[in-house]
């Protein structure tokens, strides 16, 4: 999955800061929905990195039943705090 194509299937473009509030509460609605429905486990990551990204992921141990899953959130986590 492409983060920028993430975004524009979501919110209408790539540029995270041109959504308007009301647009991104509903793009967001969308990954919920889309994420609880996902069966695979690459695009469920996928799509929990994005929420994550834009503040709204879901607790670990809500989002993945796998181990090894959650293992992997943590080190996206740690990388990203570590970008700043």
């Amino acid at each position: 999955m492409d983060f920028q194509d993430l975004l524009v299937r979501y919110f209408g473009q790539a540029d995270i800061d041109l959504v308007a509030p009301e647009s991104l509460e509903a793009g967001l609605e969308r990954i919920r929905v889309d994420f609880g429905l996902e069966r695979d486990s690459g695009h469920r990551f996928g799509l929990w990195t994005l929420m994550y990204m834009l503040g709204n992921a879901p607790d670990l141990d809500v989002a993945f039943k796998d181990a090894a899953d959650r293992e992997a959130a943590r080190d996206f986590m740690d990388m990203v705090d570590r970008l700043g």
